[in-house]
C-alpha cells in the first residue's frame, strides 16, 4: 500500500495515532515512556512515526514543562575567534549537562542585545552566558524582571546580583604597556573602541597606569579610536596613524583583529614592523602566531572562561530546580592575563 508524504513540520501525534490506530495517549507514551506499552503496539507506533516522518515538538513539550533545555550564549562578535573558542568552552560545559547552547552575535550592538534578551525571555531558555554590549547595564536590569539566570562572561559583575567570569585586563594592558616601554618606547599608540566597552576601558587604563609607573604623562598614550574590533578597524586605524606627522613608536591595539588588520596597512605602506614600528595585540587568537610577523600579544583564556561560565550556570539552575546537595552563591571570578611575546616587537629598540 502506498501513503501520502507528509511534510516533517506538519505531522502531529494524532496523525501518528491514526496510523497506527491507537490512541494519542499510547503514542504520547511510546514516544515518552516506551516500556510502559506492549512491545507489538510499541513496534506499530514507531513503524508510523518512521513511514509519516513525524519529528516531536520540542518546543511545544518545554512549554509544557515551562522550562527549556537551551543555554542561549550572547557574545559581541562571532567573528572573532577568541569569542568561538570561549563558545567551544561553554558549549563542551553544557553538552555533558545534557542541555545545548544557542550562540547568537551582538554585533557589539545595545539595541542587538536588548532584542536578544527580550526573544531569551519569550524562548523561556533555561539560563543565558552573555558577554554585554550596553555598558549603562540598562538591558541587564530589564532582563533581570525575567527571572532566567544569567551569567556575565568577559566582564565583572557588579553588586553581587550574578555570577561573572572575567580576565583582568587592567593588569592586561599594563602588560603589553610595560613590555613596550622596557623595549625603550616613550610614546605609544593606543587603538581601541567602542570607547563604551569595559574591556576597552579597562585596557587602556591598565596601559595609562604602565606609564604613569615609568614616571611619563598620560599624554605620552597616543589614543585612536575606533568604532568596531575588527580587522578594517584595524587597518582605518593603520591609515590614520600613518598620517600623523610625527608617529609614535609603538601601538598597543585593544584586540588582535586590530592589530592585525594594522599590521596589513604598515606592511602595505612599506613600514617594518618591529624594526619601524612595535606592536601588540590583545587576545592572543590562533591567527596571531602565524601572521606575517607574528604578533606580541596578551593572552585570554578564553575556553577556560567559557567553561567555568557555563558551570556557574549550571550550578545556579541546579539550585533552582531543587537539587538539595549543591550549593550556590554569586561570585565574581577573574583570571589573570599572560603577555606572550613574539617578533612583532622583539627586536626594536627606541627609534
Amino acid at each position: 500500500m502506498s501513503h501520502t508524504a507528509h511534510p516533517a513540520g506538519q505531522v502531529g501525534i494524532k496523525d501518528v495515532a491514526r496510523a497506527a490506530k491507537v490512541s494519542v495517549g499510547t503514542v504520547s507514551n511510546v514516544i515518552n515512556r516506551p516500556d510502559s506499552v506492549a512491545e507489538a503496539t510499541r513496534n506499530r507506533v514507531q513503524a508510523a512515526i518512521e513511514r509519516l516522518g513525524y519529528v516531536r515538538s520540542e518546543s511545544a513539550r518545554q512549554l509544557r514543562a515551562g522550562r527549556s533545555r537551551m543555554i542561549s550564549l550572547l557574545v559581541l562578535d562571532m567573528g572573532n575567534p577568541f569569542f568561538v573558542d570561549m563558545a567551544r568552552g561553554a558549549e563542551r560545559a553544557v553538552r555533558a549537562a545534557g542541555l545545548g547552547v544557542m550562540v547568537c552575535n551582538s554585533a557589539q550592538d545595545p539595541a542587538e542585545e536588548a532584542d536578544y534578551l527580550a526573544l531569551f525571555a519569550e524562548q523561556r531558555v533555561r539560563g543565558v552566558l552573555l558577554t554585554p554590549a550596553d555598558a549603562t547595564g540598562r538591558t541587564i536590569d530589564g532582563f533581570r524582571r525575567h527571572g532566567i539566570p544569567f551569567v556575565l562572561v568577559d566582564r565583572v559583575a557588579e553588586g553581587g546580583t550574578e555570577c561573572s567570569v572575567s580576565v583582568d585586563d587592567v593588569t592586561g594592558g599594563t602588560l603589553a604597556v610595560r613590555h613596550l616601554l622596557e623595549a625603550g618606547h616613550r610614546e605609544v599608540a593606543f587603538v581601541g573602541g567602542p570607547a563604551r566597552l569595559r574591556q576597552v576601558q579597562d585596557r587602556r587604563e591598565g596601559a595609562l597606569a604602565a606609564l604613569a609607573a615609568a614616571g611619563l604623562p598620560p599624554e605620552a598614550l597616543r589614543e585612536i579610536p575606533t568604532e568596531r574590533l575588527d580587522v578594517a578597524a584595524g587597518r582605518d586605524a593603520g591609515a590614520r596613524l600613518l598620517g600623523l606627522a610625527r608617529r609614535p613608536t609603538a601601538v598597543f591595539c585593544a584586540n588582535d583583529l586590530l592589530a592585525l588588520g594594522l599590521l596589513q596597512s604598515m606592511y602595505a605602506a612599506g613600514v617594518r614592523v618591529p624594526e619601524e614600528l612595535a606592536l601588540v595585540g590583545y587576545d592572543d587568537i590562533e591567527f596571531a602566531s602565524a601572521a606575517a610577523v607574528p604578533l606580541t600579544s596578551v593572552r585570554q583564556p578564553a575556553a577556560r572562561m567559557g567553561a567555568l561560565a557555563a558551570e556557574l550556570l549550571l550550578e545556579e539552575l541546579a539550585v533552582d530546580a531543587g537539587a538539595a546537595q549543591v550549593k550556590h552563591s554569586h561570585r565574581s571570578v577573574v583570571l589573570q592575563p599572560e603577555l606572550v611575546v613574539r617578533r612583532s616587537t622583539l627586536t626594536v629598540g627606541h627609534r
